[in-house]
């Protein structure tokens, strides 16, 4: 019998990983089949090939999204996924394509994919500092951080409802659904 110790990605050498693991009670003797390793994604230059609306800038009809896209994590890689989607049947619908405001965390994810510096690009998460930065009357008004990242987020919430609202999308217990 062999078991699998699923997500241990690590940069330790073999030879490390077998000291370390032979440390734990009931370990001391086991036999190891496979150690762990680094997992690197692969991704495209996003900068150099897509917009911010994932359409690649030289076919738009051909959307990018997900960790190909140079987005880290199971939430990213689902909204571009999302704004993919979404865009794709804009376009088939006739309709202009359309991008998140940059103050919005989908909106400063794909601004990040969009307009990087390609010389420096790697996959990223969504953080605060992707966002732009706040305002300086917040800035002045609201000290703690923690105070300050909360009304960013309120005022990012309002906007990505009225993008939403704005390109005809509607949100019910079923889904997104594009109304026509």
């Amino acid at each position: 019998d062999s078991y699998n110790l699923v997500g241990f990605q690590n940069h330790l050498k073999f030879p490390e990983q077998k000291r370390v693991f032979r440390l734990i009670p009931g370990l001391e003797q086991a036999e190891f089949l496979r150690f762990g390793q680094i997992h690197r994604n692969t991704y495209i230059q996003s900068p150099k090939l897509l917009g911010p609306t994932l359409q690649t800038r030289k076919d738009p009809g051909l959307f990018f999204a997900g960790q190909i896209c140079g987005v880290e994590g199971y939430v990213e890689s689902i909204a571009t996924g999302l704004l993919a989607g979404v865009n794709a049947c804009r376009v088939a619908q006739g309709l202009e394509p359309a991008v998140p405001p940059r103050i919005t965390a989908c909106g400063s994810l794909v601004h990040y994919i969009a307009f990087s510096d390609p010389r420096h690009f790697q996959p990223a998460n969504i953080s605060f500092g992707l966002l732009p930065p706040a305002a300086e009357d917040l800035k002045n008004k609201v000290r703690d951080r923690k105070e300050r990242h909360r009304v960013q987020v309120e005022q990012a919430l309002l906007a990505m409802e009225q993008w939403i609202d704005d390109c005809g999308l509607t949100i019910d217990d079923c889904g997104l659904t594009i109304a026509d």
